[in-house]
């Protein structure tokens, strides 16, 4: 889960089932719901958020305790093996990786959509990046976590708009060959970080999930694309400009929405110690 609009269809799905009292955290990942009868309404749950593409793991069981070791985890967190965490870091070093790579040609071709793009890298690579590490972390780490890391993606952001408004007044166009190059070389990289996960898949939801992000990430791949070819046909820089600025305001929404998920969770897990105390 990586953007608001994956927080609620979640919060849709469980509320189809009847339950309205619940909340999708998207910066610390944590679904809080309050049911009557948990052993009969939570498998209901499940089966509503896995019906449309997403694992549930619940925060409350046994954790792993060694590398290799899962006979005492249950079936839901059977699939956290050292395997799987491989795959996990790789994922991470693919999009952290090459969205620096990216942002870097996006200053050497003079494309803003190239920069906007490798924002969407970095979102996916360091909010996975926190899902590896948040394993077993309190409500608390796990919102300051992700405080800073939307703080550090939303900073991004704006200073790819206001590169952006800056190239509006210059009109500099970019270099459409360059700028079509590492966009390609951006979608083969999305379907290089997918695969790694693959093997570690259980079930059509996880199929289902893979394929959502890796479609969202390919998109927007695929709209840099069609930009240099648009900024080598019209010879023109709008179309550069136009992707950069869709595809750099999506990125802020999910980063604005992180930082108001993880003040929220702060605050409730503030006033959850005030109340103990």
């Amino acid at each position: 889960m990586d953007c608001p609009t994956c927080a609620a269809k979640i919060e849709k799905a469980v509320r189809s089932v009847g339950v309205e009292d619940v909340k999708v955290s998207t910066a610390t990942q944590i679904m809080t719901l309050h049911v009557n009868d948990p052993n009969a309404r939570l498998p209901e749950v499940e089966r509503a958020v896995t019906g449309i593409g997403y694992r549930l793991d619940r925060l409350d069981a046994p954790s792993l305790h060694a590398e290799g070791d899962i006979d005492d985890l249950p079936k839901d967190l059977s699939h956290i093996t050292p395997a799987y965490k491989r795959a996990l870091w790789i994922v991470v070093v693919l999009n952290v990786g090459y969205g620096v790579i990216e942002m870097f040609g996006g200053f050497l071709s003079g494309s803003q959509a190239l920069k906007a793009d490798a924002l969407d890298f970095l979102g996916d690579g360091l909010i996975t990046f926190l899902g590896i590490l948040a394993i077993g972390w309190s409500l608390v780490w796990r919102a300051r976590s992700a405080l800073i890391q939307g703080l550090f993606l939303g900073a991004l952001g704006l200073g790819v708009l206001a590169n952006t408004a800056y190239r509006v007044l210059v009109q500099q166009q970019p270099e459409a060959e360059l700028m079509g190059l590492f966009a390609v070389i951006a979608l083969v990289v999305n379907v290089v970080a997918v695969l790694p996960l693959l093997p570690h898949r259980t079930g059509d939801a996880n199929v289902r999930a893979v394929w959502l992000f890796s479609r969202n990430d390919a998109i927007g791949n695929a709209a840099v694309v069609v930009a240099a070819g648009l900024v080598a046909w019209t010879a023109s820089p709008w179309p550069d400009l136009v992707v950069a600025v869709v595809i750099a305001g999506l990125f802020l929404q999910s980063s604005w929405s992180i930082i108001r998920d993880a003040r929220a969770d702060l605050r409730e897990a503030a006033a959850a110690s005030g109340a103990k105390a």
